[in-house]
């Protein structure tokens, strides 16, 4: 640690104090030390330098710029400093009211970029933003369930709704999608997951055992949509729910041979339908997506409830 002598002679000079009463409050750039100080770059460089030298200010790299703060490794004793030579700057009011326009400039600059993007934000790509940082977000909501993913390929999305769930049982009707399954699952040391061989209109699954029932993206693979959404619903207990993400109806034939499809999505009267028939009520089917590339694949989202006697 920094000694309080070097300190005191660090921040014994104004105008490093002026800096240090500043980076007290806020993250600045040398030009915006430049703006607030209204001295010359160089000046406002050397100063810096011997703070850091000093242990008393440390800084960061974001985009072009350094950005400086205090050092929160002599935090403490830098505090005192500053505190009990504030008194003594008669400039320290007068600079802080130009910092806070500076800061008001650069957050200015921010909105600007964002009243730009309104109405493109979004559709062009945004680091970070996924539909799966989206789904971990909603899970976070949900209380503890026992979750069916039925027709779960390798397990990737029953791996994250088991981060929430009490317990997600995953069926596939391939051997080798489930042993990918259960590897995934051992190596990251999940065990409320179970994965079972089987078809989803036969479901290994007890009835009434199950909360929430997903087909996520398998419906069009089943050859009989309606027996595999009757499963659903016996497995399901009173109040239960499931949920369907599918295609929307859509012509791009060599889904049959590219993918395995049976079906070539559904449409939403269709998709209605077959859950009224299969027993459910409270229905809402809805457009969620559109694939901006050929052949711009549409996403239908049903959710639907079990009856409750």
């Amino acid at each position: 640690m920094t000694s309080i002598v070097k300190i005191l002679r660090a921040a014994a000079d104004p105008t490093r104090l002026r800096m240090l009463l500043l980076l007290k409050d806020e993250e600045l750039s040398v030009a915006e030390l430049q703006e607030v100080l209204a001295m010359g770059q160089s000046t406002i460089s050397s100063h810096l330098s011997q703070l850091k030298q000093a242990g008393l200010a440390q800084d960061r790299r974001t985009g072009k710029n350094n950005l400086y703060r205090l050092s929160t490794e002599n935090a403490a004793a830098i505090a005192a400093v500053i505190d009990s030579a504030k008194q003594q700057v008669p400039e320290a009011a007068a600079d802080y009211a130009a910092m806070r326009r500076v800061v008001k400039k650069r957050q200015d600059r921010m909105r600007a970029f964002f009243d730009s993007m309104a109405g493109r934000l979004g559709k062009d790509y945004v680091p970070g933003k996924s539909w799966k940082s989206y789904a971990e977000a909603f899970l976070r909501l949900l209380p503890p369930m026992t979750i069916a993913d039925l027709g779960a390929g390798d397990g990737g999305f029953a791996l994250t709704l088991a981060q929430q769930a009490k317990k997600v049982i995953a069926v596939d009707s391939s051997e080798k999608m489930i042993e990918v399954g259960r590897d995934q699952a051992q190596r990251a040391s999940i065990s409320n997951i179970e994965f079972r061989l089987g078809d989803m209109e036969e479901l290994p699954i007890d009835p009434a055992s199950i909360d929430v029932a997903f087909f996520s993206q398998s419906l069009h693979h089943a050859a009989h949509p309606g027996r595999a959404l009757a499963e659903a619903a016996r497995i399901l207990k009173p109040g239960g729910r499931v949920v369907v993400l599918d295609l929307l109806k859509h012509r791009f034939e060599e889904a049959r041979e590219l993918y395995a499809d049976e079906w070539l999505g559904f449409g939403e009267s269709e998709l209605e339908q077959l859950l009224t028939t299969a027993g459910f009520t409270q229905i809402h089917v809805t457009q969620v997506d559109r694939q901006a590339e050929p052949p711009n694949f549409q996403t239908l989202l049903a959710v639907a409830q079990k009856q409750t006697v």
